[in-house]
């Protein structure tokens, strides 16, 4: 396993919680990384990306505001922070390697993809 996404549980609505996905690849620093979620009987949407240098930021329009996205490539690690949570935002939770230094909200930009944590936001 190349991508390690962690963090998920239970969380009541309002509150917050910091995701990770650590990538064991030594050129991980070279690529965006995106977060993805997919809700019960839903299409994998995009929730955020992050260029190879953390300076370009991208965020779907659902959690703009609410979500940030954050790397630290000595640590091989992305983080997604997110708080404000809503009973919508209750999804698993994926992370992707990107084809590039830059990633968009196209999941065909993304090469390798993590196992998954399981995010659940109660009312």
């Amino acid at each position: 396993v190349q991508l390690q996404a962690s963090g998920g549980g239970l969380v009541q609505a309002g509150g917050s919680l910091r995701l990770s996905c650590a990538d064991s690849r030594r050129t991980f620093s070279n690529n965006a990384v995106g977060w993805f979620r997919q809700a019960p009987g839903k299409e994998r949407e995009f929730v955020a990306t992050i260029s190879w240098k953390g300076s370009s930021t991208i965020y779907a329009d659902s959690v703009k505001g609410r979500f940030t996205i954050s790397r630290d490539n000595a640590k091989n690690t992305v983080y997604l922070h997110m708080s404000s949570l809503k009973p919508e935002d209750t999804a698993i939770y994926y992370c992707a390697s990107g084809r590039s230094a830059y990633g968009g909200s196209d999941k065909s930009t993304y090469r390798y993809w993590g196992q998954g944590t399981l995010v659940t936001v109660s009312s």
